[in-house]
């Protein structure tokens, strides 16, 4: 199973003072180092931590995959165009959220996302859906179309029951089969941390887990090569 490492937060622990660092980049080196198969990096409409200059930056030095996730506000697709990212995440946006509360909703925004998804099909850069676990939403993003879906972990990392948990792993796993059987290359995320993402990790159908705010924190004690040392050990067995 692949680990894209996601370093929003090392931009956010630099956005604190308004200081230079720490500096992004050489996150995603060290990930790259210990192993990560991907760099994420969520270029926010409000450009609340990470910044187009450490977009350029990264797609420059780092050797593995980016992963940019991003809303479909046109000048951020436009954005986009110009970075020519590995892969293009579309995740829904708000700007009062704290972080991604949920998957786009492929339903409501089909005319919207399957523009921006056309667009930047069209310039080779291949996209990916993060989407609620919803047999409803593959059907629809069979239509866009796209080959590849992220599904939303939060319900199941946010249960306060072990009932609760079950029912949403149990979602996660039905729909993560389902969208294998429809072709679609399956990945997975949100919420995911040491103490539950090995549950996740052993769902055949998922092939890659994209984690950041557990990664980071634990980096703040360990270290980041440890932190994410410790996380593959746990997807991998």
């Amino acid at each position: 199973m692949r680990l894209g490492v996601n370093i929003d937060h090392i931009a956010s622990i630099r956005q604190l003072r308004g200081g230079p660092e720490p500096e992004p980049v050489f996150a995603a080196l060290i990930a790259q180092n210990a192993g990560s198969d991907s760099i994420v990096v969520h270029l926010r409409e409000d450009r609340r931590h990470i910044k187009e200059r450490d977009l350029f930056l990264l797609k420059e030095v780092v050797k593995i995959k980016l992963n940019l996730e991003m809303s479909i506000a046109p000048d951020i697709v436009e954005f986009a165009l110009r970075l020519k990212p590995n892969r293009a995440t579309l995740v829904p946006e708000r700007r009062q959220e704290m972080t991604t509360e949920g998957g786009v909703d492929v339903r409501k925004d089909f005319k919207a996302i399957k523009k921006a998804a056309k667009k930047l099909n069209q310039n080779d850069i291949p996209v990916s859906l993060f989407i609620d676990p919803d047999k409803a939403q593959i059907n629809h993003a069979l239509e866009i179309p796209v080959k590849m879906v992220e599904l939303h972990t939060g319900r199941y990392a946010n249960a306060k029951t072990e009932e609760q948990k079950e029912r949403a792993l149990q979602q996660i796993k039905t729909v993560a089969r389902y969208a294998k059987t429809k072709g679609f290359f399956v990945f997975a995320g949100h919420g995911l941390d040491y103490f539950n993402v090995d549950a996740i990790a052993k769902i055949e159908e998922i092939e890659e887990l994209n984690i950041g705010y557990s990664i980071i924190c634990r980096a703040a004690i360990v270290g980041l090569e440890e932190a994410i040392l410790q996380m593959k050990h746990l997807i991998n067995g």
